[in-house]
């Protein structure tokens, strides 16, 4: 193998695993502060994908063509029509069902998810087909000796760990932050500390939320394209790498979301050559079994948790 392509092969898994931590993250967020599983938060995702497109049809159509305010807008927009929504969820849906089995939850949020897959699929212009995603990012190649690598894909990866970067920083080393690590560790004892833990709980749904719509977007930026069933997929693969880095830990999602990436690389590459009649397209399948074989041999995920670790 050339080493061009095992660059492309290595900047490749490194953005899929920026995705997939920004995803596993929130799934971290929201387990952290209530012990729940909010099942809709892929579909979220595809709501800031969606939420983006329409913001750049609506911004061509006022006339705003420079590119940087152009995703300056459609970021914004969907961060905030995602925010929205996950604090919709946690105070409508989620919070009513604090004190019911956690199945309730589950079945709850996994049915708010399917309702807003169907909108998008019935009532976005051609929804049930795959929209293409505009092209806003400078296209061209960076050298980097003898490595040839996509500007766009280094941009959204630099821009995707910053993002990881800046809430684990808010979560660390902020106010906020800490309220959010109080109520996860204990919810009662940081209500007699004066902590507003309705507030809480919503920020922190609104945040991981965000970050999904950020995943969305840069979802879109990457493979120029976006669809409404995007979010089913994304979800289970953020939700596969929370549980494999360790479900309540932040780093120990992060670590999830790469090392899934790196399964379906390798999965990519390895089955075709194992056995020429393997195509690569079950690298899925080979991710998936990985996954749930190093379950079995670490049920509580690479980063065991710690109460202290939480979020």
């Amino acid at each position: 193998m050339s080493v061009e392509i095992l660059s492309q092969y290595v900047v490749n898994t490194l953005m899929l695993g920026v995705i997939y931590a920004m995803v596993a993250v929130g799934f971290t967020l929201f387990f952290g502060v209530l012990d729940v599983i909010k099942f809709s938060h892929g579909d979220v995702l595809m709501l800031g994908g969606f939420t983006a497109l329409a913001t750049y049809v609506g911004a061509g159509a006022v006339g705003i063509t420079q590119t940087w305010l152009l995703l300056a807008l459609m970021l914004l927009a969907a961060v905030l029509v995602t925010a929205a929504v996950g604090a919709f969820v946690a105070r409508y849906l989620v919070l009513p069902l604090k004190n019911a089995p956690p199945i309730n939850t589950l079945l709850v949020t996994l049915m708010f998810g399917l309702a807003l897959r169907e909108s998008v699929r019935l009532f976005y212009p051609s929804g049930s087909n795959p929209k293409p995603f505009p092209r806003l990012l400078p296209a061209g190649e960076f050298q980097l000796g003898s490595l040839a690598l996509r500007t766009d894909s280094l941009m959204l990866l630099g821009a995707g760990l910053a993002t990881i970067v800046g809430v684990h920083l808010m979560i660390t080393r902020t106010k906020l932050g800490l309220a959010i690590r109080a109520v996860a560790q204990d919810s009662e004892t940081a209500r007699v500390m004066g902590i507003d833990f309705k507030r809480v709980v919503l920020v922190t749904f609104g945040l991981g939320s965000a970050l999904a719509a950020m995943a969305g977007v840069m979802n879109g930026l990457y493979y120029n394209e976006v669809n409404f069933g995007i979010g089913l997929l994304l979800g289970v693969i953020g939700f596969s790498a929370a549980i494999l880095g360790g479900l309540g830990n932040f780093l120990g999602a992060i670590l999830g979301g790469f090392l899934f990436a790196a399964l379906q690389t390798f999965g990519a590459v390895a089955l075709p050559i194992i056995s020429p009649s393997i195509p690569s397209a079950y690298k899925d399948v080979f991710a998936f079994t990985m996954v749930i074989l190093l379950m079995a041999w670490k049920p509580t995920g690479l980063i065991a948790e710690r109460s202290s670790e939480r979020v």
